[in-house]
């Protein structure tokens, strides 16, 4: 045995975990698809508290409202005014940093779940069925769109149906331009 390879398997850099972090993923729960739907869903997690934070940040910014030391709207117009935060109190004020904080909160959890669900659809359709095609894809997303409709508070049948099929459409039509670019 060579003394020199086994010092170097104990003694792994960083830049060695580094290379190799995308081909073991973030996590290692014990099975391929548990693994498969928490790396889904804490990827699009984050994606999706960045979108929300950035989106009330333009508003705000765009807005020009301000709130004064007592919770009440104020604007002056002046550049200084748009440019300022959100005010911190949260007690009257639709731009509050608590109402920006729970706002990233829920829409991180609505892509978190959407992507978990679909991953995992994907995964296990692929298992069951024994291929991965655009079958398994428009599956997994009529289904996602169907969960993410009955998420929102006024949804209807209509809506769900509209969802479900919108869903199925983007994955199919990701799942076959997918070779293509």
């Amino acid at each position: 045995m060579n003394l020199n390879t086994s010092s170097e398997v104990e003694t792994r850099t960083k830049l060695d975990e580094l290379c190799n972090f995308d081909k073991k993923g973030l996590f290692d729960l014990g099975h391929p698809l548990v693994n498969r739907i928490a790396e889904s869903f804490v990827k699009a997690a984050g994606i999706g508290a960045v979108q929300a934070v950035s989106r009330d940040a333009y508003f705000s910014a765009i807005d020009g409202t301000r709130t004064d030391n007592n919770g009440v709207k104020a604007s002056d117009g002046s550049a200084a005014g748009k440019r300022r935060l959100p005010g911190l109190r949260g007690e009257t004020s639709n731009k509050s940093l608590e109402a920006m904080v729970i706002n990233a909160g829920k829409e991180s959890l609505q892509w978190g779940v959407a992507a978990g669900l679909y991953s995992g659809l994907t995964y296990g359709l692929k298992e069951a069925r024994g291929a991965h095609d655009w079958k398994n894809s428009a599956v997994a997303g009529a289904i996602t769109g169907a969960t993410l409709a009955l998420t929102m508070e006024d949804s209807t049948h209509e809506h769900v149906v509209q969802c479900a099929i919108t869903g199925a459409a983007i994955s199919t039509a990701a799942n076959l331009l997918t070779g293509i670019f």
